[in-house]
């Protein structure tokens, strides 16, 4: 593993905060957070869409979706929390795709570093019970553990299909954006399995409408 330290990618104003004797770690947690709010997501850049999502649109977007869950034996509100911090660790690692050149152990590391650091050394000295939610909710994203794990999982996928969807419909079924649909085999829950085979309908109706 490599010696990431987020410490090291912190911006200057940032830093500036958190060099103060006696620092104010919430005001800095909330300033590295809204690094998400303009960072793009890679994916969409890499193909050339205009002006695309931000990393927290993905991640608000897939909170709304976890409110709708109807699975009664899912924790909402946990499916919630799990959403907004899934990639939290991107304001400071970046959007790491399948396509970088960095294996999956180093990307989790570099992650799981970061967030540590956001809870343990930014949030923890406020709201213990805040760090410790944060890194617990990253974590069963991360591992996919239990229901809610498997459910924010699938559910990452689908925003990311229903974006895709809306990119196409922008440049008209010009833009070839194939490759994001690869990942519909490996969603597992059936109620989101019910949700993306819906989505491929009426993509599928959108595609025959085009050709009239």
């Amino acid at each position: 593993m490599s010696t990431w330290k987020p410490e090291d990618h912190i911006p200057p104003p940032i830093a500036r905060i958190l060099s103060r004797p006696n620092p104010n770690y919430i005001l800095a947690f909330l300033s590295i957070t809204q690094l998400l709010k303009v960072q793009k997501r890679t994916g969409w850049v890499n193909n050339g869409v205009e002006n695309p999502e931000s990393i927290s649109d993905h991640m608000y977007r897939m909170s709304i979706m976890s409110m709708l869950i109807k699975n009664p034996q899912v924790n909402r509100d946990r499916c919630v929390r799990i959403s907004l911090v899934h990639d939290i660790a991107e304001a400071l690692v970046g959007d790491i795709t399948p396509l970088d050149p960095m294996t999956k152990e180093e990307k989790h590391h570099r992650e799981w570093v970061t967030v540590q650091y956001l809870a343990n050394t930014l949030v923890k000295p406020y709201n213990e019970d805040a760090a410790r939610e944060i890194s617990e909710d990253w974590l069963t994203y991360e591992n996919g553990t239990g229901l809610e794990g498997q459910y924010c999982k699938d559910l990452d996928k689908y925003e990311m299909l229903v974006q895709c969807f809306e990119y196409e419909q922008k440049y008209n079924g010009e833009k070839n954006l194939d490759q994001f649909w690869g990942c519909v085999d490996v969603i597992k829950t059936d109620e989101i399995k019910s949700w993306t085979q819906d989505l491929l309908k009426e993509r599928e109706l959108y595609f025959q409408e085009l050709k009239k």
